[in-house]
């Protein structure tokens, strides 16, 4: 599975080659791509680190090959992906479309690997996570689970941060681990824990060095947010502000820096951001007067399924033994 196949609009030029409709009567002329998956599994690692190094490091390639398959990937669509910036790489408007498609493409691939693989074993267990929900209790949790069901495979799959139920809608994982608040109609939830928020500012903003800040006094700085459309609890949850405050609109944790860094703007994240995400020109400071993000699992309530639950059980005891903050 090396390989795929875009059908472009039957206008598209380029470096496709044009093929005659599959009736073979040459009527309905369209245009093809053959993409490789391995270029675009380089462009969303590019894409998601922000920078060709640690995208290198991320895929085990060294930087040139890495850099080579994104200029090919480029020449085969005939438009530049990235913006080449001080800190490493920007997605071009282009890359933006492209990140979705390819993010879509990769998920799909990968299921039908699983189906074929799964037709002589036992099936994976798919476990959906979400703006780094519980990530640090996935190693204790899945000791546990080995230990009392040593056949069975878990696969993570990150989720965008526009997508709180971290695939269970599309039926693309079996469990999440997720964060409240969206809307949890038609799915059982376990609440695990709670994770308080920090605020990310820029290195030289007045509230930077501070020890902690209450939420208000933000009011009336730019913010980060989340696409129209995303689910609308958890947009205003993360948003901390009246809908109609002005900031650049952001799908990703590495959108989000951006946005700090180049932008001016300020945003919550959860404070495992300040870890995951320390950079140069970023402050993280703890923040007051709003809600901690509540750390759950969540699965179908219509389909149960023994293994999901299983999986629930062990992050719970997990959670449970995990030392206090």
């Amino acid at each position: 599975m090396g390989w795929i196949r875009w059908w472009i609009h039957p206008t598209a030029t380029g470096a496709a080659a044009s093929k005659t409709d599959f009736a073979g009567t040459g009527s309905n002329s369209v245009s093809w791509l053959i993409m490789d998956l391995r270029e675009l599994r380089c462009f969303v690692a590019v894409a998601e680190e922000g920078h060709f190094g640690r995208a290198a490091a991320r895929l085990h390639l060294a930087q040139p090959p890495l850099s080579r398959r994104i200029r090919e990937l480029e020449a085969d669509l005939g438009c530049r992906l990235f913006e080449r910036i001080p800190t490493g790489a920007r997605l071009t408007p282009a890359g933006e479309v492209l990140l979705a498609e390819a993010r879509d493409l990769l998920e799909r691939a990968e299921r039908a690997r699983e189906r074929v693989r799964g037709a002589e074993s036992e099936r994976v267990l798919v476990l959906g996570t979400v703006a780094g929900a519980g990530l640090d209790v996935g190693a204790a949790a899945l000791s546990a689970l080995r230990r009392e069901r040593p056949g069975l495979r878990v696969r993570l799959r990150e989720a965008p941060i526009t997508d709180p139920s971290a695939g269970l809608r599309e039926a693309r994982v079996d469990l999440a681990l997720t964060r409240l608040p969206f809307d949890t109609s038609g799915l059982t939830v376990c609440l695990l824990g709670e994770e308080p928020l920090v605020a990310a500012l820029p290195a030289d903003d007045p509230l930077a060095g501070r020890p902690r800040l209450h939420v208000a006094e933000l009011a009336g700085r730019p913010r980060f947010r989340l696409p129209p459309g995303t689910d609308a609890r958890w947009r205003a949850y993360w948003l901390g502000a009246p809908d109609d405050v002005p900031g650049p609109v952001v799908s990703s944790p590495e959108e989000c820096l951006h946005a700090v860094l180049w932008e001016g703007t300020v945003g919550l994240l959860p404070a495992g951001a300040a870890r995951r995400h320390a950079r140069p020109g970023i402050a993280f400071v703890p923040v007051d007067g709003h809600a901690p993000s509540r750390i759950v699992t969540a699965r179908r309530a219509t389909t149960p399924d023994p293994r999901a639950e299983a999986l629930a059980q062990a992050l719970t005891a997990a959670f449970a033994r995990r030392p206090p903050r």
